[in-house]
């Protein structure tokens, strides 16, 4: 038998920890999921490819200091001034951490707001309203991850408008947010179930062993080999249909023939393989887990998924209770610094910004004042957001902190308008419904559009 033609193949990782007999019939809608619950109570249109809009999330878990990267307070006291200096943007008049002169000097490519604000200081609950646009329901501190959950962005788009190409609605990497037993809410679809989940990628692409598991055909499996068991699936389903209900049968085959395309597919296959990119972009991305990963958002956008999600650093890697200015200086905020701004390049050269949004935040800010660690605490009063591509006005400055960076002193965000500018972007209708656990019908957001984003009223 020949072997596989790529270094990846192409599947789902429950697939393959089921074996492929699931191709046959066995298991295989258990293993892929089912739908639990009704249609949306509201049409949603299926944008056409030109039409449809893609988003990369840059999340910052632990959450990164507004006050030492792009919300300084050089007039302040030294105790919330920091130990940073500011330095001139292409945005006239706006000055950012020193420390980040790659994306100070990209300023005109993207929009800040400066008013992000919610009430809570937990990172759990935190990262899931930042990550869903929706409080945790029944959320309490360090509540981990449930069914009950409100659906990631990507599980909303996945369950509103389902696809059979082959492709998921989302990736996550590279790596999963949890800390011992605590798994982070938002990282899945929630209630709208498994099916609608992003894909969870782990592992570090910017070693030269890396390859995902999740999307290795099993050893002596090839495509062509695949193909026959897709003949002998067609038999075994056209004689199955002699005893099945005619819809289940129907419902089996569909999913079936959903595996399969994921399988044979190489367009998520190449994706992940790096060595086909120029060493040239390599270098320019960063050779780190950071840089890397950033350079596999943008090539899965070009295959097609339209969401990617980019954890930056394991979980709580920007919690900096103690020593942030070194920790910011010599390990997160270089690698951040030249990672995004290829990618921004990237994506600018390459048309996609078109219609992709990009947007990097964490999941809150940090305390105004520094503690006696020389770090800074949880602060969820006030915080930033970087955006671009998707029709944001780029060169804005929105929203302004007060004199300590503790409040916004002109208008707020919550991440529930975070949320609605998301779905906005993506060409969901902010009224769409859903069916929760409990069969009660729910709005999918209650925030409002960010509109100074794309008409380029700063406030």
């Amino acid at each position: 038998m020949r072997p596989h033609p790529h270094p990846v193949g192409l599947s789902r990782r429950e697939v393959l920890q089921a074996g492929y007999s699931g191709l046959l019939g066995v298991g295989l809608p258990a293993i892929l999921g089912r739908s639990l619950h009704a249609a949306p109570a509201v049409p949603v249109a299926t944008s056409s490819p030109k039409s449809a809009k893609s988003l990369v999330i840059v999340f910052l878990t632990g959450a990164a200091s507004h006050h030492d990267t792009f919300d300084l307070k050089p007039d302040a006291p030294a105790e919330i001034r920091g130990e940073f200096q500011p330095i001139a943007t292409s945005i006239p008049g706006y000055s950012i951490c020193e420390h980040l002169p790659l994306l100070a000097a990209r300023a005109h490519k993207y929009a800040v707001i400066r008013t992000l604000s919610h009430e809570d200081n937990n990172h759990l609950m935190s990262t899931h309203h930042v990550l869903t646009g929706e409080k945790q329901p029944g959320g309490f501190f360090d509540k981990v991850a449930s069914r009950d959950d409100w659906p990631c962005y990507s599980g909303g788009l996945a369950f509103l408008r389902k696809r059979d190409d082959g492709l998921p609605s989302g990736v996550n990497l590279p790596t999963f947010l949890r800390e011992g037993p605590l798994t982070w809410p938002g990282q899945h679809a929630g209630f709208l179930g498994p099916n609608s989940d992003p894909w969870q990628i782990t592992g570090d692409p910017n070693k030269p062993d890396f390859r995902v598991d999740a999307l290795t055909l099993a050893q002596g499996i090839d495509v062509v080999h695949l193909g026959r068991r897709q003949m002998l699936l067609q038999e075994v389903n056209r004689q199955q249909a002699q005893f099945d209900e005619v819809a289940q049968s129907l419902r089996l085959q569909k999913d079936q023939q959903l595996a399969f395309n994921m399988l044979t597919s190489s367009r998520l296959s190449q994706a992940f393989e790096l060595h086909r990119e120029p060493d040239g972009v390599r270098d320019r991305y960063g050779r780190t887990t950071d840089g890397q990963s950033l350079l596999i958002a943008r090539r899965l956008i070009e295959a097609g998924v339209p969401i990617v999600q980019v954890n930056i650093g394991r979980v709580q890697n920007w919690d900096n209770h103690g020593d942030i200015f070194p920790t910011l200086k010599n390990r997160l905020l270089p690698p951040l610094d030249k990672g995004v701004s290829a990618l921004l390049d990237d994506f600018d050269s390459r048309g996609l910004l078109e219609n992709t949004m990009v947007m990097m935040l964490g999941e809150f800010g940090r305390t105004p004042k520094i503690n006696a660690g020389k770090g800074r605490d949880h602060w969820g009063p006030c915080f930033f957001g970087l955006f671009a591509g998707a029709g944001v006005q780029p060169g804005q400055v929105i929203g302004r902190s007060d004199v300590t960076g503790a409040y916004p002193a002109t208008r707020g965000f919550s991440p529930n308008d975070v949320g609605a500018t998301v779905y906005h972007v993506l060409g969901l209708p902010a009224e769409v419904e859903v069916t929760d656990r409990l069969g009660r019908r729910v709005r999918l957001n209650k925030g409002d559009v960010i509109e100074s984003l794309f008409n380029g009223t700063s406030v």
